[in-house]
């Protein structure tokens, strides 16, 4: 994961209850520092930040990694 190197660890996840979609949570151990989600209801894609003042090379690379490994194209 070199091409990732700020990124600890990932989860690709996805959600059916609030929102419908699916994406990608970053962590730092067992804490979720940010999130990258295609909601396929709103037909939006989405940053949520969990921890303050994060590294902009980690959430570039979020973003990098979220366009790798989920389609872009929204479901029905």
């Amino acid at each position: 994961m070199d091409k990732y190197s700020k990124i600890e660890k990932y989860v690709v996840a996805s959600d059916v209850g609030s929102r419908d979609g699916i994406g990608i949570e970053i962590y730092s151990g067992d804490s979720m520092l940010l999130e990258v989600f295609r909601d396929d209801t709103k037909k939006t894609r989405e940053v949520s930040l969990y921890k303050n003042e994060l590294d902009l090379e980690l959430v570039e690379e979020a973003i990098a990694l979220f366009k790798k490994e989920i389609p872009w194209e929204f479901q029905e």
